[in-house]
């Protein structure tokens, strides 16, 4: 069964919390009691959830679901975004990418470019990118995520810190109208901050659902960034702060 994005949401909550309920989603989705009730019976029929009272649990094997989900999610608009986002890298450059799906786009979108060193924390950019014979690639130490294939902790930080990146780019879980880019893994946010202050030209890659969501752990602002690549156009008052703020919004056509 194919699930939504709300849904696949859930089950990432449930696999980070260890079980979530109905009154909490509702809250976080600002959606009402029953539309979650009908969002975990769907679930817990595609074996993804396990339903309880009140709620739900993770069922066996979700996390691995979770992203495969994820991977499903958006596919032509990330991809869009990829496209247009490989086009602003150079040849004989070095660039840092992160973890995430639409990073992953990116990094497709990389293969036949020319003498690129790239570093990248996500074990699948690195397999992405293993039969480019134009691409040289350095993977950071850290804590396996097996999730998702993520390096995240200490180490990743520490080895960024032995770089310089002429490019780094960059996704996340969520965007809030006031222009910040937040995660649901506080090392990963650490992660992701270590690289941003590490590079000279910045990008973040995000599809317009990641403003129909929320998540907990701020990375920075846009207006930190050099350039926002993304698939449709902002919400005015936004697209006037990324103005103002001189951050190049890139919409993939």
């Amino acid at each position: 069964m194919p699930i939504g994005f709300r849904q696949a949401e859930i089950v990432d909550i449930a696999a980070r919390d260890g079980k979530v309920t109905v009154e909490g989603l509702a809250e976080h989705f600002s959606v009402t009691l029953q539309t979650i009730r009908r969002d975990l019976s769907e679930l817990d029929q595609a074996g993804l959830l396990n339903r309880v009272h009140g709620g739900a649990m993770p069922a066996s094997g979700t996390n691995n679901f979770a992203y495969e989900d994820r991977r499903s999610l958006q596919t032509e608009a990330k991809d869009q975004i990829a496209r247009t986002c490989a086009a602003a890298i150079p040849n004989d450059c070095s660039v840092f990418l992160n973890i995430g799906t639409s990073t992953e786009a990116v990094a497709e979108r990389l293969k036949q470019h020319q003498n690129l060193l790239v570093v990248t924390n996500n074990l699948n950019v690195a397999n992405i990118l293993s039969k480019s014979p134009g691409i040289e690639i350095y993977v950071t130490g850290g804590t396996l995520r097996r999730t998702d294939g993520g390096l995240i902790g200490p180490l990743a930080v520490e080895t960024i810190k032995n770089f310089k990146f002429d490019y780094a780019v960059i996704g996340c879980s969520a965007l809030d109208l006031d222009g910040d880019v937040l995660d649901f893994d506080v090392q990963e946010v650490g992660v992701s901050q270590a690289i941003l202050a590490r590079s000279r030209t910045t990008y973040l890659v995000a599809d317009h659902s990641k403003f129909e969501r929320s998540a907990p752990a701020r990375i920075c602002s846009l207006k930190q960034l050099d350039g926002f690549f993304t698939d449709s156009e902002l919400d005015p008052a936004l697209a006037a702060k990324c103005d103002e703020w001189r951050v190049h919004v890139h919409v993939g056509e």
